[in-house]
């Protein structure tokens, strides 16, 4: 039919659209109403620079019975109005995302209806604070440019140490464990979080529809442990690795545990568990423990996949079966390695979804984002290693920024710079596993247009609540 609208160009790309004829545009008189999200229409409002009313308005937040999943949203767009609902306050916020870029700069949107969606539950994204720490304000801003793009999961490395100490001394090794409180006196390092902080990030994470998943790390990379309470450690405490010989060790892990699990407003934590090779029985005992300890605070656990190497079998024989994974390598455990298995499955590929800045390997200067555009789906990993598109494991896909050069000069800004750069082709391949119909570099264009036109003034919102399951 001519004069039919074409489907607004938004990233993530809408998954339908049905066109109808004419506009509808932004005006002076134009309020945003909501019976059912009255915050998240109050700040929308305050986003858009128009009033919110009670009733009366153009632009329409409302909660509905009907979609495919709480994060699903519908607009539908007619010359007198704008109605955006969804089945719950993630969707709506989803679907105000989507608005405020299809009414751009000038405040108009094509006429029609968009069905929206997100093909996977997980879509996130992983920041080392441990070994380099980010202040309250880039967590603040990193969680603000996920929303943007609907990526809802900011999973925080939390401890962590330099890969070898200088000298092969570890008692030089810079460590850090970054959250604060006085029941472990000392064990924060002097940048660290206090639990004003956390609470922060959660109440920022809330607004943006984004999930924290906390990692607190052993019983390897658990230098700052060891320079807590040195006696837990392998080798007489001259180690990264715990000594899970001492059931001190893992004891200490659970306290550490269950002093922050109170702060975690999310449904999972991650309890790391990569690269120990002190013992491989020990390690599958540890695994198994930490996992059941953090189910009975209430938490989903979570861990960096390493069964092919590090377990006794070479497989997942005698391991605990309810935990959510990460597939960061291959080696550790990939595609292949999984198979026949029922873990569910987080893809972090090193070899494709891995920044260490500035180094020589794992994409010092940024992913390969060309290439993610035009060859990456959540189940492609590295080495021919691929799950089948409609796996049931797989939940999405976390890419990671690592700060593995401890001593190198970068800041906090060109982390944030290195994780913006490919974030909104990410976020494309994480929502629908599509390509946007655009070359790569129109696509970078549309990209921060949509982050220009979408940056959130920081107004209170109150109502999003984590999801309460992984999927």
């Amino acid at each position: 039919m001519a004069g039919v609208n074409g489907r607004p160009l938004v990233i993530p790309a809408l998954q339908q659209w049905t066109g109808g004829t004419g506009e509808f545009r932004l005006g002076g008189g134009s309020r945003v109403v909501s019976r059912d999200a009255p915050e998240q229409a109050r700040r929308f409002a305050a986003e858009l620079g128009v009033p919110y009313g009670d009733a009366g308005g153009d632009i329409v937040l409302a909660l509905t019975q009907s979609g495919r999943g709480l994060e699903s949203y519908r607009l539908e767009i007619t010359p007198e109005r704008v109605l955006v609902e969804a089945p719950g306050p993630a969707g709506l916020f989803y679907g105000t995302r989507s608005l405020l870029q299809i009414l751009g700069e000038d405040g108009r949107a094509p006429v029609g209806v968009a069905e929206d969606w997100p093909n996977y539950p997980v879509r996130g994204y992983m920041l080392d604070v441990g070994r380099r720490f980010v202040t309250p304000a880039m967590i603040h801003r990193l969680i603000g440019l996920m929303g943007t793009f609907k990526l809802n999961e900011l999973q925080l490395h939390l401890n962590d140490n330099e890969i070898k100490p200088p000298d092969g001394d570890w008692s030089r090794a810079v460590s850090a464990f970054r959250l604060r409180s006085d029941a472990f006196p000392g064990l924060a390092a002097a940048e660290s979080y206090s639990r004003a902080d956390w609470d922060g990030f959660e109440e920022a994470a809330a607004v943006h529809a984004v999930t924290i998943v906390p990692e607190i790390d052993a019983p390897a990379h658990a230098r700052a442990f060891i320079a807590y309470e040195p006696s837990v450690g392998h080798d007489g405490g001259d180690s990264d690795h715990l000594d899970l010989a001492n059931p001190a060790a893992t004891k200490l892990v659970k306290e550490v545990f269950e002093e922050f699990v109170p702060w975690f407003r999310g449904p999972a934590a991650h309890f790391g568990a990569d690269e120990y090779y002190q013992s491989k029985e020990l390690w599958r005992r540890f695994f198994n423990e930490m996992a059941a300890h953090l189910r009975s605070l209430g938490k989903q656990p979570r861990a960096w996949g390493g069964f092919t190497r590090l377990s006794p079998t070479g497989d997942t024989t005698g391991f605990d079966p309810d935990v959510v994974i990460n597939s960061w390598n291959n080696g550790f455990y990939g595609p292949e390695g999984a198979e026949g298995d029922a873990y569910p499955l987080i893809n972090s590929n090193d070899d494709l979804l891995y920044i260490v800045p500035e180094a020589d390997y794992y994409h010092g200067q940024g992913l390969d984002g060309a290439w993610l555009h035009e060859h990456w789906e959540p189940h492609v990993f590295a080495g021919g290693q691929s799950l089948a598109p409609d796996d049931p494991r797989l939940l999405g896909a976390m890419p990671a920024l690592w700060n593995d050069l401890v001593h190198a000069t970068y800041g906090e800004e060109r982390m944030y710079e290195l994780i913006e750069d490919t974030v909104g082709v990410l976020a494309q391949k994480m929502w629908s596993a599509s390509t946007s119909g655009l070359p790569y570099a129109e696509f970078r264009g549309r990209a921060a247009r949509a982050l220009r036109v979408t940056t959130a003034r920081p107004v209170p919102l109150q109502g999003f609540e984590p999801r309460t399951s992984a999927s």
